[in-house]
């Protein structure tokens, strides 16, 4: 049976990439994300009624597979603190049009949770780890937890068989640029990827300026000046970091340089929130609401339509439109919908 083609938006981008944020809490509360002066212990997080179960973030994520999508990544909030994941995930790893079923963690509960994901049918995940040392990653975490737990749960991971484990790495002007060589070190050699990720302005409450972002050209070229770089060519339109190997034969980095060098015209991911709205842009201002169908009886078959007419009006293109210096844009806030 011929492969149908995939959905396309107005700018003929395809849907591949099914991102879904399956809680919006998480135990952590690092500022450029969850900053504690504002998610703080009187913040009101999702009533568990309005949050989708794991039987409707299967039925959104079949809809989303017969309109093109390859790729569904787990994220939150942090992912490992919704109750009995690996459920879930035995649920969409079966499902033969995933090419790619993901998770993204901070890995702190990762320890306990590994070989149940892994046996569930987990491919791969990504931890993220913006430092080595205790000092700098307790003030980025701003929860007191130790850098030596996460290298626990990524032990733990490639011990239960999950073999491709990459590293996340925001990177913040005067608060962790110093880490960048750290981790490039510690896990060259290793077979896990390093991407450094360039400090965003998703949402309103991280306190996001120009002057603390690390361009991921200096990260580049801080890291080359140690281990001579070479680039690597994309393995697919739209892949998100820039990578490039160690000419050593040590493994590969990436960059993820969203602020200085936006990759709008290529990305095909979708974001499916906790509470069942579907965003077309990492730095939407409204998403659009696939729970009230969900639960008011509309047909696999509608869920698909909805999906679709979504997706091809779709014209979004944020950080290309920052970079033209244009109006101040209101953005939902990154924990709600994922990285």
């Amino acid at each position: 049976m011929p492969t149908p083609e995939p959905t396309r938006d107005t700018l003929g981008r395809p849907l591949r990439d099914l991102r879904i944020s399956v809680t919006d809490r998480c135990n952590f509360r690092c500022g450029y994300c969850m900053p504690k002066e504002v998610f703080g212990v009187d913040h009101a997080f999702l009533p568990r009624a309005e949050i989708l179960d794991f039987e409707e973030i299967e039925r959104v994520v079949r809809a989303s597979v017969d309109l093109g999508v390859r790729k569904v990544r787990l994220t939150g909030g942090e992912p490992l603190v919704r109750r009995h994941l690996e459920r879930l995930v035995g649920m969409l790893a079966p499902i033969p049009e995933i090419e790619d079923l993901t998770l993204t963690t901070n890995a702190s509960l990762l320890a306990g949770k590994a070989q149940a994901l892994a046996d569930a049918g987990l491919d791969r995940l990504t931890v993220s780890l913006d430092a080595l040392d205790d000092a700098t990653f307790m003030r980025m975490n701003d929860v007191g937890f130790p850098v030596s737990r996460v290298l626990d749960g990524i032990a733990a991971a490639k011990a239960a068989g999950l073999a491709s484990v990459k590293i996340n790495s925001v990177v913040r002007r005067g608060l962790n640029e110093h880490a960048i060589l750290d981790l490039a070190e510690h896990f060259r050699g290793t077979g896990m990827t390093v991407r450094f990720i360039e400090y965003m302005d998703v949402g309103h409450t991280n306190g996001w300026r120009m002057d603390d972002v690390v361009p991921a050209a200096e990260v580049i070229s801080r890291i080359d000046a140690r281990w001579p770089l070479e680039p690597v060519e994309p393995e697919y339109r739209g892949e998100v970091a820039q990578r490039y190997r160690y000419r050593d034969g040590g493994g590969e980095i990436g960059v993820i340089s969203s602020v200085t060098q936006p990759f709008c015209g290529d990305c095909t991911r979708a974001r499916l929130s906790a509470d069942g709205s579907l965003y077309t842009c990492l730095f939407a201002t409204a998403g659009h609401d696939l729970r009230g169908l969900l639960r008011s009886g509309a047909t696999d078959a509608d869920l698909a339509t909805a999906i679709r007419a979504i997706w091809t009006r779709r014209s979004d293109r944020y950080s290309e439109l920052r970079s033209l210096d244009t109006v101040e844009i209101p953005k939902v806030e990154m924990s709600f919908i994922g990285g």
